[in-house]
């Protein structure tokens, strides 16, 4: 059986989700070469780069394009598809030998590309779901989403704080508290402070020259904070692709360009460069909280000024934050709280323009 040359599969992909990719790995299975057409219409919420974005990471043997189409789709008016023609010949102009489809419009695309219709999985059985249904619930439909998908759309929860405050009993509280909800909850991951593990190499390997050295004999140079803050993303990164809707991180670079000026004296504009806004901060109080020397610690006497800094820059940068305080119980709760509202507002989608059949 000769394959055809070129395949052509086209859509929204407002998310994309594991129907989406099944068509795509059917179609690139059934010809020589593919692409993929992302249309995105302005009024929709997921930007279309990022839709492309993902979609070329899902499938990287694949050619992916995105082209912006606010024509409203009925698929009995003549002139509203050849407007939406004129879109997907402008970013597709080769020939097109097949269109694969699960849509009942196929055999139209189809015969208006000149083309060959494939229907793949028209009756949705395969994966039983939708964008619309990912849309209206994205939580409930999270095993449809792909790493990429699931990166891009993760809720990222950050606790920051002085040293010895609970950022670290904090996070590992809050990831057990989701998981314990079922569901795609039960994937809740927690993100460790790369910086702890970057300390505790430094000390070591200042040991095996010197068995008597301190943490008072461990020196930090202004270039290793970039890479610190740039391990702490890729850390992050990995953790959202395979985790569930809200991923907790104990600390990120934002928190990383602070550490940067208690220890180097002034800020870093290359950390600073790497501190993108996540989704909440919880700040970790100082006030009451013992503070216990793990061997990696030696700055009592500046949580004040950490707490404060913490703060101050939190609120210059607009960035939405918690501050937590009193015994651990109270943070939990409050915590809780927070993350909760921040769920409740999360994922609310423009509607797409309306397709009229």
């Amino acid at each position: 059986m000769t394959l055809p040359g070129h395949g052509l599969v086209l859509g929204k992909f407002y998310p994309p989700h594991a129907g989406h990719h099944h068509l795509v790995r059917a179609a690139q299975a059934r010809c020589e070469r593919l692409t993929v057409l992302v249309c995105a219409a302005t009024v929709e919420t997921i930007p279309l780069e990022d839709r492309v974005a993902w979609m070329r990471e899902a499938h990287p043997g694949v050619r992916v394009v995105g082209a912006v189409d606010d024509v409203h789709m009925d698929v009995n008016d003549p002139e509203i598809w050849d407007a939406h023609m004129a879109v997907f010949e402008a970013a597709v102009p080769e020939r097109v030998d097949a269109v694969f489809t699960s849509e009942t419009y196929g055999d139209e695309l189809a015969r208006r590309f000149g083309a060959a219709h494939v229907p793949v999985d028209p009756g949705r059985t395969r994966h039983p779901v939708s964008g619309t249904a990912v849309r209206a619930d994205t939580a409930a439909h999270w095993g449809h989403l792909e790493a990429p998908v699931r990166a891009g759309l993760a809720l990222r929860v950050v606790a920051l704080g002085a040293e010895s405050t609970g950022t670290t009993t904090i996070t590992e509280a809050l990831a057990e508290h989701y998981r314990t909800r079922g569901g795609a909850w039960a994937d809740t991951r927690r993100v460790e402070e790369y910086g702890r593990t970057f300390s505790e190499q430094k000390l070591a390997a200042l040991q095996a020259e010197n068995p008597a050295a301190t943490w008072t004999d461990v020196a930090f140079a202004s270039e290793e904070f970039p890479l610190i803050a740039e391990r702490q993303r890729a850390l992050e990164e990995s953790a959202a692709r395979q985790g569930g809707p809200v991923l907790f991180c104990d600390t990120d670079a934002f928190a990383t360009a602070i550490w940067h000026e208690r220890y180097m004296g002034a800020p870093n504009p290359a950390v600073e460069a790497l501190a993108t806004g996540h989704d909440l901060y919880l700040l970790t109080g100082h006030d009451g909280v013992p503070f216990e020397d793990d061997g990696l610690r030696d700055g009592e006497h500046l949580r004040p000024w950490m707490t404060g800094r913490f703060e101050e820059e939190l609120r210059r940068t607009g960035r939405r934050f918690l501050r937590l305080e009193g015994p651990h119980a109270d943070r939990l709760a409050a915590a809780v709280t927070a993350v909760d509202e921040l769920i409740a507002e999360a994922w609310h989608f423009a509607d797409p323009l309306p397709e009229h059949r």
